[in-house]
């Protein structure tokens, strides 16, 4: 029996959002290290809408958007990039990279309860087992006190904690607003939009603004790959999965990124992996199934 196309591009997308947006916190960690977080953002995303939006030229989409679509891009850009990532890499400046992404596994809760609060959509028993198989996860993850690393970490919790709220809320505003037809189109207003906005936060709070001819090589790569995969790449393909499946579905990135996070820590910085760290992990994933196991796939499509 032959796979249709439209499979195979959602489990594509479905790769791009757990495993590339897994290892971009690492990739931020390393940036944030050297370049004031406004401004790593503002070019991350800047450089990443200006791509798209040259590919979708090349592909001859219609670049054209209503008002009303222009607005809800922004609104869009606001709560995923500028606040959901931009206070999110500052956020990073306190925190373990990995327990970041930890704190950050308890966005589908969140997408739940508002889904329930806006639109009064009733929890599935399928759902609810998700979740409380994720939190039991995060907690078992978070408790290790070994993945707080600085006097300053509450604070970082904190804001982490307010970004994981506006990226929930932004994928439940996505997932009905009035947005350009095609998901890479929307991506690259999104992303433009939001590169503009985290300028002018990072003037505002006179960041000092590096050339990269002075960033280091590590910083370099990091900024290269979170551009083209982290931004291009993956944006896409959550925008893309926020029309082709149910939010929650689109939301169990937040499981299993932390996940990649760890190992990817472990690896690259040589951060222990814990007996309790795996066991949390085979509970996170756990939650996974049962959430996006809840229902099929919409068979709404993206018009170009």
């Amino acid at each position: 029996m032959s796979i249709s196309r439209k499979t195979i591009l959602i489990i594509l997308a479905f790769f791009a959002i757990y495993v590339i947006w897994g290892s971009t916190y690492l990739l931020n960690k390393i940036a944030v290290t050297e370049l004031p977080p406004f401004f790593l953002a503002a070019i991350r995303f800047i450089m990443a809408g200006a791509i798209i939006f040259i590919i979708a030229k090349f592909m001859k989409l219609r670049l054209s958007i209503s008002r009303k679509q222009f607005i809800n891009c922004t609104i869009a850009g606001f709560l995923f990039l500028v606040y959901g990532n931009g206070v999110f890499v500052w956020a990073l400046k306190y925190l373990d990279s990995g327990f970041a992404a930890l704190e950050a596994s308890t966005q589908p809760l969140f997408v739940l309860l508002l889904m329930r609060l806006i639109d009064g959509k009733k929890m599935q028993p399928k759902s609810l087992i998700g979740v409380a198989f994720g939190v039991v996860g995060m907690y078992l993850l978070v408790s290790q006190k070994e993945l707080i690393t600085n006097d300053e970490s509450l604070l970082g919790m904190f804001m982490v904690f307010t970004c994981v709220l506006a990226w929930s809320y932004g994928s439940v505003f996505v997932a009905k607003a009035d947005l350009p037809p095609n998901f890479f189109v929307s991506t690259a207003y999104q992303m433009s939009i939001a590169g503009v906005l985290l300028i002018l936060i990072s003037l505002l709070l006179n960041e000092n603004w590096i050339s990269p001819i002075d960033w280091s090589l590590k910083v370099q790569w990091s900024l290269i790959l979170l551009i083209v995969f982290g931004g291009v790449i993956a944006f896409t393909a959550f925008n893309y999965l926020l029309k082709m499946v149910s939010t929650e579905k689109a939301s169990t990135s937040a499981y299993v990124n932390p996940i990649v996070a760890i190992i990817l820590g472990w690896y690259v910085l040589d951060e222990a992996i814990t007996v309790q760290t795996i066991i949390a992990a085979c509970i996170l994933l756990t939650g996974v199934f049962f959430i996006t196991s809840r229902k099929k796939i919409k068979t709404k499509t993206i018009g170009n």
